[in-house]
C-alpha cells in the first residue's frame, strides 16, 4: 500500500492506496486557522504535525489495512506558506499562508529589485502577496528579531517531511511557489536569491516529484505509527499533486478544481510563461513536464459565505433550486466574486466582492444564480488568460471538487466554459496524486501514464450545449466591464 499525506488549510488527510488502484482508507484531521490582523492567515505547524499523526493513525485502524504493507509515502499540501525555523530546528513564528494579504509593499519591492521582465523570465510569475518570498520579505521588514535567528524555511508539507525523516528537502513543483525558484533549471535561483539578499543555504535541496527524499525515523514511527525505514517521496503543491490524481498529467488533458478556492490548470511540455506575470508557471510534479494555471481565491468558497451569512438554515440544494429557476444572466444582476482579493486574472489583493445590478425585482434565488455565474464567468476569465498564453483549449477537462457534485452547477460551468467536463470520481484527488507519486518512486508503476490509467476513475462526461453558452456570453461580457470600472473605488 501507499499513503498520500495532504497537508491542506484546513485539516491534514490520509490516504493508502493499494498496488492495483484501490482506495483503501481515508481519514482527515481539523487544524484552526488564524487572523490576528484584516488580511492575515496564519497557523501554527505543531498543529499539522499533531493532525497529521492523528490522521494516519486513523487510517491504520481501518481492519482493512496493515501498517507494515505501506512501501511509500507521498506529501501534498497547500502552497507558497512560510515555515521559519532556527538553527535548533524549532518554528520561529506562526506560519504565513498561501492567502495571507500582508506583503504588497514587498512584491513592489521585489518588482523594484528585480525587475518585472527578469522576474518573469526566471521565475515563470509576477510577485504575488501569496507567493513565499514577499513573506520572508514581510518578516525582514516587520519582525527583524525573527528574520535574525531564521536558518531553514521551508513549506508546510516540508515541515511534516522533516518530522517523518529528519531531512531538509522540497518538490519542485512546490518550490515553484516561492517565486524563488529558476523555472527552466528546476532549482533555486542564484540571480533572485542574491537580489533579494536571501542566503541560499535557508532553502533545502529540491528534488522531482517521484524521488525518494527521506525514510520514517524511529521517533516518527513511533508518532505516528508507520513502520521505520519507509521511503518518504517528495511528492508535489497541491495543485500538481491534485493534477496527478486526476489524470491531467499530459498537455492534451486540462483539469479544473472547484473547492474553496478556483485552479484552471494545464500541463506544458516546455517552460510557458505569460510574459506580464498574469497566471501561475510552475514545474510539475511529474518529471520533465511543466504547469501553467490561473486561480481565484473565492470559487465555491463564495457560495459557502452566501449560505453562511444569508441562509444558514437552507440547505445548498434548497438555494440552488432556487437559483435553478431564474434566467441565465439573472435579470440583469452581477455578483463579482472577489471576496478574498484576487489572484489571477486580476492581481488585486484589495479587490472586492460586489452584487451590482439589484433592483426590486431580484430575489434570492438572484443572488445565488449570480454567485454560481460570477464564479464560472472568474474562471472562464482564466481559461481565457491560458489561450491567451499559446496554451490550446482542451476538447474536455477533468473536474473536481465540491462544487460538481451538482449537475446545476456542472452543466453552467461546462456550458460557460464551452468545453465538455469529465468528473473525477475521488474527494481527496490531492493525497491521491501524493499516493500515486510515491507510488511511481517505490517501483509500483513504471510510468505516471502507467499509474494514471490504473487509478483515475471518471464519472459521466458533462457536454456543453453551445447555444446555451452563447446565452452566456452577454453576461460575461458586463461581468469583464466591472472590475476594472469598480476597482479604484
Amino acid at each position: 500500500m501507499l499513503l498520500g499525506i495532504d497537508v491542506s488549510t484546513t485539516a491534514s488527510k490520509a490516504l493508502l492506496l493499494d498496488q492495483h488502484g484501490k482506495v483503501q482508507a481515508m481519514a482527515s484531521a481539523p487544524h484552526a486557522l488564524s487572523t490576528p490582523n484584516p488580511l492575515w492567515s496564519e497557523q501554527d505547524p505543531e498543529a499539522w504535525w499533531v493532525a497529521t499523526c492523528s490522521a494516519i493513525g486513523q487510517v491504520l485502524s481501518d481492519p482493512v489495512v496493515t501498517a507494515s504493507d505501506i512501501v511509500g509515502v507521498g506529501l501534498t499540501g497547500q502552497m507558497h506558506g512560510l515555515v521559519l525555523l532556527d538553527d535548533n530546528e524549532e518554528v520561529i513564528r506562526p506560519a504565513i499562508l498561501w492567502n495571507d494579504q500582508r506583503a504588497s509593499a514587498q512584491c513592489e519591492a521585489i518588482r523594484s529589485h528585480v525587475g518585472l521582465d527578469a522576474l518573469v523570465r526566471i521565475s515563470g510569475n509576477d510577485a504575488f502577496p501569496g507567493f513565499t518570498a514577499p513573506k520572508l520579505l514581510w518578516v525582514r521588514d516587520h519582525e527583524p528579531e525573527c528574520f535574525d535567528r531564521i536558518a531553514h524555511v521551508l513549506l508546510p508539507k516540508d515541515y511534516i517531511r522533516l518530522r517523518l525523516t529528519g531531512a531538509f528537502a522540497t518538490d519542485r513543483a512546490g518550490a515553484g511557489g516561492t517565486l524563488l525558484l529558476d523555472l527552466d533549471k528546476r532549482t533555486w535561483s542564484k540571480t533572485l536569491l542574491e537580489a533579494l539578499n536571501l542566503p541560499n543555504n535557508w532553502f533545502p535541496p529540491t528534488h522531482e516529484g517521484t524521488e525518494i527524499t527521506g525514510h520514517i525515523t524511529g521517533p516518527a514511527s513511533r508518532a505516528t505509527g508507520l513502520p521505520a525505514g519507509v521511503p518518504v517521496i517528495a511528492g508535489g503543491g497541491d495543485q500538481a499533486a491534485q493534477a496527478v490524481g486526476v489524470g491531467a498529467v499530459s498537455s492534451s488533458t486540462h483539469a479544473l478544481t472547484i473547492g474553496t478556492s478556483g485552479v484552471v490548470f494545464a500541463s506544458c511540455e516546455k517552460p510557458t510563461t505569460d510574459p506580464k506575470g498574469s497566471m501561475h508557471a510552475f514545474p510539475h510534479a511529474v518529471p520533465g513536464l511543466w504547469h501553467v494555471m490561473g486561480v481565484m481565491l473565492s470559487a465555491a468558497g463564495s457560495l459557502q459565505w452566501f449560505r453562511e451569512k444569508l441562509a444558514p438554515d437552507v440547505s445548498f440544494d434548497a438555494l440552488l433550486e432556487e437559483a435553478a429557476q431564474v434566467p441565465i444572466g439573472c435579470d440583469g444582476l452581477t455578483f463579482l466574486p472577489y471576496l478574498s482579493g484576487e489572484r489571477t486574472p486580476h492581481a488585486d489583493p484589495n479587490a472586492r466582492g460586489a452584487f451590482i445590478g439589484l433592483t426590486l425585482a431580484h430575489g434570492r434565488g438572484h443572488m445565488i444564480r449570480a454567485v454560481m455565474e460570477g464564479v464560472s464567468f472568474g474562471l472562464l476569465d482564466n481559461q481565457r488568460l491560458l489561450a491567451d498564453c499559446g496554451i490550446p483549449k482542451p476538447m474536455s477537462m477533468r473536474v473536481s471538487g465540491g462544487a460538481i457534485k451538482s449537475p446545476f452547477w456542472g452543466q453552467m460551468l461546462a456550458d460557460v466554459l464551452g468545453t465538455t467536463l469529465e468528473p473525477v470520481q475521488t474527494t481527496e484527488g490531492a493525497a491521491l496524486g501524493a499516493a500515486m507519486l510515491a507510488g511511481l518512486g517505490v517501483g509500483i508503476w513504471q510510468s505516471v501514464g502507467e499509474a494514471t490509467g490504473q487509478v483515475v476513475r471518471t464519472g459521466s462526461p458533462i457536454v456543453a450545449d453551445l447555444q446555451t453558452a452563447d446565452r452566456y456570453a452577454g453576461a460575461h461580457e458586463r461581468f469583464k466591464t466591472l472590475y476594472p470600472a469598480l476597482r479604484d473605488a
